[in-house]
């Protein structure tokens, strides 16, 4: 599924993703996550060492949407993909709206479940 999604991308959309795209086995719980509700479905990695690459992790899906039908989570990792992918194209243009997007989307979850503990 992955990488039929992946061919439909345009080819300037890897340009110096050095270290490729991979799918891993597991499931990777946030390590902010207030309880077994928050997970990380994919990770954009940008390191001197070892370059640019995405991950993305099956188990997380498989946990979050494991008793979805096959279109639904074919649609959510193609989202996912494409999340991944722009942080790899805004790091290469030394952008950071969507970390700060991102950033935001966790101080609502973080007081979602503040609010919820009141």
């Amino acid at each position: 599924m992955l990488d039929e999604i992946v061919e439909t991308l345009p080819k300037d959309f890897f340009r110096d993703l050095n270290g490729g795209i991979h799918a891993v086995e597991q499931a990777k719980p946030h390590p902010k996550a207030v309880g077994d509700d928050l997970y990380i479905l994919g990770e954009y990695h940008n390191s001197r060492q070892m370059g640019r690459s995405i991950i993305i992790y099956y188990g997380s899906f498989i946990r979050i949407y494991g008793n979805r039908s096959h279109e639904f989570i074919r649609n959510r990792l193609r989202k996912n993909v494409l999340h991944e992918f722009r942080h790899h194209l805004e790091s290469m243009a030394g952008e950071r709206d969507l970390e700060v997007e991102d950033q935001i989307y966790m101080e609502k979850y973080k007081n979602k479940h503040r609010d919820k503990q009141t």
